[in-house]
């Protein structure tokens, strides 16, 4: 089991590297070439800027059996397709029964955006949002080798 962490807008990446160093999980932060990043444990791969370059390079490196960070829907569907376990930043656990759902919610914001609607923004993170965050983290990896051996 390693941890990949789509790390270019993460705000938990302390979080993840404090679990992981606890629990002796590689941690793997992909980033493109507009940010930097050294947390002096996480394996640190830079993408070029490319639309979704991090994403692809993150579903290269993927095996079964990985968790993932991320907030991007498709990248999660896709994880969750190759046997990951995957979680977003405020701790919802992406699964084969919600996925499908929070797809629908981003392609209809989309469509209200280009139609010239609004749609709300993200609130602003509290500290309570990372507590949520590392309880859930911190349940999916002791429970995570229980969902492979399914």
């Amino acid at each position: 089991m390693r941890i990949l962490v789509d790390a270019d807008a993460c705000p938990v990446k302390q979080i993840i590297v404090r679990l992981a160093r606890k629990n002796q999980i590689p941690v793997i932060m992909l980033i493109d070439t507009s940010h930097e990043l050294n947390d002096g444990y996480s394996q640190i791969i830079t993408v070029d800027k490319a639309v979704d370059g991090v994403d692809f390079a993150l579903m290269g490196l993927l095996s079964k059996g990985d968790v993932v960070v991320t907030q991007d829907y498709g990248l999660a569907a896709m994880a969750l397709g190759k046997g990951a376990c995957v979680i977003n930043q405020n701790g919802l656990i992406y699964t084969n029964n919600n996925i499908d759902r929070l797809l629908m919610e981003r392609h209809i914001g989309g469509k209200v955006r280009r139609a010239g609607g609004r749609t709300k923004g993200p609130a602003k993170r509290t500290k309570e949002d990372d507590a949520l965050f590392e309880a859930a983290l911190e349940r999916l990896l002791t429970n995570a080798p229980l969902l492979w051996s399914l």
